[in-house]
């Protein structure tokens, strides 16, 4: 099973014209496929764009009209399947198909740049009853009401069709009602892909990022003229670069796609006039961000980031089952990486160059600490642990980890004594020297 490459788009639409019932007539984002035996072509599988709105299909998903305008693209339709005459033979249909599943949602990633996560497709019940569906463990879920859609408006044909559906990955319905984008989607902002998955993250609880905000953090903005809180506009830059904007404009443009429930949720005003939730602008956010007193932003964000780290590593504890009795496995630690980089785009000479030490999660990769190296006119990341330490808290049920330059004993006496952590810090061999007189190997 392989993927048709564009000189071969003439040779499958004319095999369609000849055997199937259809002919040709593939529409939207297309794929084409083919099914080889010995370097013969034995099957065709064309895949497009999904019917618009499919109630049987939309009620399985059960996702709203907004988050179906946003990802019916991850949803494929089976256009057309035809098996050549001269190669019909026992289950080659369900095989066929079933090869074509596998390598479905990669081939419209490389094709299209985004996934596909769901497959569907609409028998005739008077022509077949759709067995290789069914044997490809395709989900009956029920008939069509008999419209269809022609120059933009539905009309009623009574050609009532059934509704097969098939995920292509675990989990595909809990994406597709996300109220975030999922990092499986791929959907990018600025250029960078997803960090985060923004929807396991809590903003609004009396404990989310909105209330830390709104408590810690003061609004150095005139009162006069404000019409976005600070903690909405903050809340709404965080996101978009846990999304993976680097701009302002990649954080106006992520703010202005978001759906009503997510602009809610960040905490966005109620617009009378416009009847809905309205971002700030990325003029406002880039004023207001560039007031703000960083070290007080970090920490706020830090420590929420910290905490929902905590939070996510002891949700990944396991059980085991031994002699019918169940062991629960103690807590895992959790793994924060510290180390110091250059700051991308901050400058190519040294003195101007920004340095920043920082502590990041192991299993999700976000930051939730940094200090700047060469405050005091030093250049070592040795001076910047203890700030670092500091400015992350209680290491409670967290392990630093570091390379060979921090095994130091006063910092692992800090991260233990001071702060409550474990630390795993590498040590250098010194080398061997040969003996006298002999040398050493080339």
């Amino acid at each position: 099973m392989r993927r048709c490459v564009p000189t071969e788009f003439a040779r499958f639409d004319e095999l369609l014209d000849e055997h199937h019932w259809l002919g040709r007539g593939l529409f939207g984002a297309t794929v084409r496929q083919v099914a080889e035996i010995d370097g013969e072509w034995v099957a065709l599988i064309g895949w497009g764009s999904p019917a618009f709105q499919v109630g049987a299909r939309d009620r399985f998903i059960g996702w709203s009209r907004e988050q179906q305008r946003r990802r019916l693209r991850h949803v494929v339709n089976n256009q057309r399947f035809c098996v050549l005459p001269e190669a019909r033979v026992a289950n080659l249909a369900s095989a066929v198909l079933s090869r074509s599943l596998r390598r479905l949602s990669s081939d419209y990633a490389d094709v299209w740049g985004y996934p596909a996560l769901l497959a569907e497709t609409f028998t005739d019940p008077s022509r077949h009853d759709g067995g290789c569906y069914r044997a490809a463990n395709f989900q009956l879920l029920g008939a069509t009401a008999g419209w269809g859609r022609s120059n933009g408006e539905y009309v009623y044909h009574g050609n009532s069709k059934l509704v097969w559906v098939k995920t292509l990955r675990r989990g595909a319905t809990s994406v597709l009602t996300t109220s975030f984008d999922h990092p499986a989607l791929l959907v990018t902002h600025g250029g960078a892909r997803l960090i985060s998955d923004l929807d396991t993250l809590d903003f609004d609880s009396d404990t989310g990022l909105l209330c830390r905000l709104r408590e810690g953090l003061p609004d150095h903005r005139s009162a006069r003229g404000i019409r976005h809180p600070i903690e909405c506009i903050v809340a709404v830059a965080t996101a978009s670069v846990l999304a993976g904007a680097s701009s302002f404009d990649a954080i106006g443009q992520f703010a202005t796609q978001l759906p009503q429930d997510v602009l809610a949720k960040l905490g966005c005003k109620w617009n009378e006039r416009r009847g809905a939730f309205v971002p700030p602008s990325p003029d406002t956010i880039g004023r207001c961000l560039g007031g703000l007193d960083a070290d007080r932003l970090d920490r706020i964000v830090g420590s929420w980031l910290a905490d929902h780290g905590i939070t996510a590593a002891k949700a990944k504890k396991r059980t085991t089952t031994k002699a019918d009795d169940d062991i629960e496995v103690a807590d895992p630690l959790v793994g924060v990486a510290v180390d110091g980089k250059w700051l991308r785009g901050s400058a190519c000479t040294e003195p101007d160059q920004v340095k920043l030490f920082s502590g990041m999660l192991h299993h999700t990769g976000v930051v939730i600490g940094q200090t700047q190296i060469g405050d005091d006119g030093s250049t070592c990341e040795l001076n910047s642990m203890r700030p670092l330490l500091k400015r992350l808290g209680d290491l409670h049920g967290k392990v630093i980890t570091a390379d060979a330059l921090h095994c130091q004993r006063d910092h692992a006496a800090a991260i233990v004594d001071d702060h409550h952590g474990h630390y795993l810090l590498g040590i250098k061999r010194e080398p061997t020297r040969p003996p006298r007189g002999t040398r050493g190997n080339p």
